[in-house]
């Protein structure tokens, strides 16, 4: 039996096209696709679209974190190249100041150079002037005695008492003033 209804069926669905409308089954059709629809709008549509809007606040909650994130980044961009911008301004000045201090040490140091230079040249022509002062008054000294023992020898008696030697100082005395 049950080959036979199903050869039956066969024939119908045979005999019937594919484009063929049966009003029997398009009223079911539409009976439980009306159905369908009233059960997904009681129980099914609230669900899509709360996580329709769960999903549309979580999208722009997101939204605004990533605006808010973008604002943070901007600003602490902006702060990065300030403090860089002042850690290049405070290098620059500490250079300066170094330099500045540099030429100022080079400058003392050439100073005191200069004039450690001029306090030798000094004490060594003092040295000298007393050096020389000594020898031309050993100088004398040697030609007064010689001087007195020419004389000595040339009048025949002694001369080297005191007053003679004075008597010779001052004449040398005066031949250096007239120069």
């Amino acid at each position: 039996m049950l080959t036979t209804t199903t050869a039956l069926q066969e024939q119908e669905h045979a005999a019937s096209g594919p484009l063929t409308v049966e009003g029997g089954l398009m009223l079911w059709t539409v009976f439980v696709f009306g159905l369908l629809l009233l059960i997904l709008k009681r129980f099914a549509w609230p669900a899509v679209l709360g996580a329709v809007e769960a999903r549309e606040q979580a999208l722009e909650r997101q939204i605004a974190e990533a605006e808010r994130s973008r604002a943070e980044a901007a600003a602490l961009l902006a702060e990065h190249k300030k403090l860089v911008a002042e850690a290049k301004s405070q290098a620059h000045a500490i250079i300066v100041e170094a330099r500045t201090v540099a030429e100022k040490e080079r400058a003392l140091a050439l100073e005191k150079t200069k004039q450690e230079q001029e306090d030798l040249l000094a004490r060594a022509r003092r040295e000298i002037g007393a050096e020389r002062d000594r020898a031309v008054a050993d100088l004398r000294r040697e030609a007064v005695d010689l001087s007195l023992a020419a004389a000595s020898k040339l009048i025949g008696e002694r001369l080297g008492a005191e007053s003679d030697r004075r008597l010779v100082f001052d004449y040398l005395a005066t031949l250096d003033s007239g120069r």
